[in-house]
């Protein structure tokens, strides 16, 4: 969401992402137990065989890990956004320049005029004028987004690689206007209503 998309917003370059690999190899292996002559043992499941379980609850850690990541990078990247000025175009009534799916209507936006110009290069609409304003981030999520017909949330970017979406969730819009997963039915756990 930078000016060049390379450095961070307060003009550091972003740390390269570590691999599972490199993750794995840092975590530490456990400690051999000792027997009764004091010899240094590794624990060995019964008959040589690998214990399942163990390899269950190391995926289980890795993916919680991954989870735990990906939750702090989206953090980021949305205090990121809600500080940042983007680009929100408007169409020929001079309206939001909105797209529907899903459901949701999503304000598009843009990080800069590039992004902007290869929407519209996409979109074949390169003739047209495009007016725009400069908004702030957190002004989309917390006025604009409340002020639409139904579910809205932003699409930042659309139709690139790095485009990103902030949904009409607790956390990244206003409480009042998210959507309550928990209300939809979806994931709820059917035994707790047995």
């Amino acid at each position: 969401m930078s000016q060049h998309g390379d450095d961070a917003a307060d003009g550091t370059t972003e740390p390269d992402r570590i691999s599972k690999l490199a993750e794995l190899a840092s975590w530490t292996a456990p400690e051999p137990s000792v027997d009764d002559s004091g010899d240094r043992t590794t624990p060995e499941p019964p008959g040589g065989i690998p214990d399942p379980a163990a390899g269950a609850a190391t995926a289980v850690l890795a993916a919680d890990g991954e989870l735990e990541f990906a939750r702090r990078e989206f953090a980021r990247l949305l205090g990121e956004f809600r500080r940042t000025a983007v680009l929100v175009p408007f169409d020929e009534h001079d309206s939001l320049w909105t797209a529907d799916g899903n459901g949701v209507r999503w304000i598009c936006a843009f990080s800069n005029e590039e992004a902007l110009a290869r929407f519209a290069l996409a979109r074949g609409e390169t003739r047209r004028e495009w007016k725009y304003r400069t908004v702030l981030g957190a002004r989309l999520l917390d006025v604009m987004v409340p002020g639409l017909p139904g579910p809205g949330g932003v699409a930042l970017d659309a139709g690139s690689a790095d485009g990103m979406l902030f949904p009409p969730v607790k956390g990244i819009v206003p409480d009042a206007v998210a959507v309550d997963l928990g209300e939809t039915g979806e994931g709820r756990d059917e035994r707790a209503e047995s």
